[in-house]
C-alpha cells in the first residue's frame, strides 16, 4: 500500500508540472509586462539580428517543417507546437534552448518580449 502512495504521488507531481506552450506564453508576457505580437514574433524569427544567423537558419521560415543546424547539418524537428507536440512542454528545455539560441544568433539573452513575441507567433502557426 505504502509502494502504491509513493508511485501515485511520482505520477501526479510528473503530470502537475508538465506545460504548455501557451504556459510559456503567458510566462514569457508577464515577465515582459506586455502582450505579445505573433506580427513582431514572425519578423524577429526571421530576420538576422545582427550576426549572420536568425531562428529560421536552422528552423526554416516554416518551423511546422523540420529544419538542419546551419553549421553542423543537425536534423532538427519542427519548433511549432502544432507539428511537434513535444516542443515547449518542459521549463527547462526551453529555457536552456533559448538561452542557447538567442546566444548564437543575438550574442545576448533574449528579453521576456522577444520569447513572447515568438512564442505567439509559433503557437499562431497550424
Amino acid at each position: 500500500m505504502r509502494y502504491l502512495l509513493i508511485i501515485a504521488a511520482t505520477l501526479f507531481a510528473a503530470t502537475a508540472s508538465a506545460e504548455t506552450p501557451r504556459d510559456f506564453l503567458t510566462r514569457f508576457e508577464k515577465e515582459a509586462g506586455a502582450a505579445a505580437s505573433a506580427q513582431r514574433g514572425a519578423r524577429f524569427f526571421t530576420s538576422k539580428q545582427g550576426g549572420e544567423w536568425s531562428c529560421s537558419s536552422c528552423h526554416t521560415d516554416k518551423p511546422t517543417q523540420a529544419g538542419r543546424h546551419a553549421k553542423t547539418e543537425k536534423a532538427i524537428t519542427p519548433l511549432a507546437p502544432a507539428a511537434n507536440a513535444e516542443r515547449f512542454t518542459d521549463a527547462a528545455k526551453v529555457d536552456k534552448w533559448f538561452r542557447r539560441n538567442c546566444n548564437d544568433t543575438l550574442n545576448r539573452v533574449c528579453s521576456a518580449q522577444e520569447k513572447a513575441d515568438v512564442m505567439a507567433w509559433l503557437l499562431s502557426l497550424r
